[in-house]
């Protein structure tokens, strides 16, 4: 399968980010069991803390800097980091920076909001 940037439009997720998926079956069309997308969070924004009940997640980080927090540890993230998030782990990010932080998010089984937990403020 082969995809362009330009073949999907931005959306909000649960948590609060913004998302375009990049592949994702049920966007794109065909098999697969899992999904790629580009996430962004504003400058001085945050992500809800949510939890994926079935997914995993890998977050490999593009542009700006910010802060993890993963099942009660804060992590910081800056661009080239990447993060492995287990199933059922509770999760955010916030960036820290003046400019957006933009990740890439791998998710397995591919991401669906029906999967996704949230947990409170972030």
């Amino acid at each position: 399968m082969h995809t362009r940037r330009t073949d999907s439009t931005p959306y909000r997720t649960k948590d609060g980010s913004l998302i375009r998926e990049l592949l994702h079956p049920a966007v794109h069309g065909g098999p697969g069991r899992l999904s790629l997308a580009e996430a962004t969070v504003l400058r001085g924004g945050h992500t809800e803390p949510h939890r994926h009940r079935s997914s995993e997640e890998m977050y490999h980080v593009l542009r700006g800097t910010g802060t993890m927090l993963l099942d009660g540890r804060t992590l910081t993230l800056g661009v080239g980091d990447t993060v492995r998030i287990p199933p059922g782990s509770i999760h955010a990010l916030h960036c820290d920076a003046n400019e957006d932080l933009v990740v890439l998010c791998c998710c397995t089984p591919p991401y669906s909001h029906d999967d996704t937990e949230l947990q409170g403020e972030g």
